[in-house]
């Protein structure tokens, strides 16, 4: 099967860029039936490659993936002391 589709995102929140990683493999190792093909990585910063074969299972993912990125974010700025 050849994936027509792909994006690449990277992302860096300076302090928070970690836990935002765990929270975000975490949630990608436990979704087994996902019909994209989606690895993060992290280096520093957060690599999020997604490969799909239809594009609106792309769409989703990316939207998914941006959404829980920025759940996480907001989720640390909110126990900030």
């Amino acid at each position: 099967m050849t994936l027509n589709y792909s994006a690449k995102i990277k992302v860096d929140a300076k302090e928070k860029t970690k836990a935002i990683f765990d929270s975000l493999s975490i949630d990608n190792k436990f979704y087994p039936e996902n019909p994209t093909k989606t690895q993060i990585s992290y280096d520093g910063k957060i690599t999020i490659s997604i490969e799909s074969n239809q594009i609106p299972h792309l769409r989703a993912n990316l939207n998914s993936t941006l959404r829980l990125i920025q759940a996480s974010f907001d989720s640390i700025e909110s126990v900030k002391i």
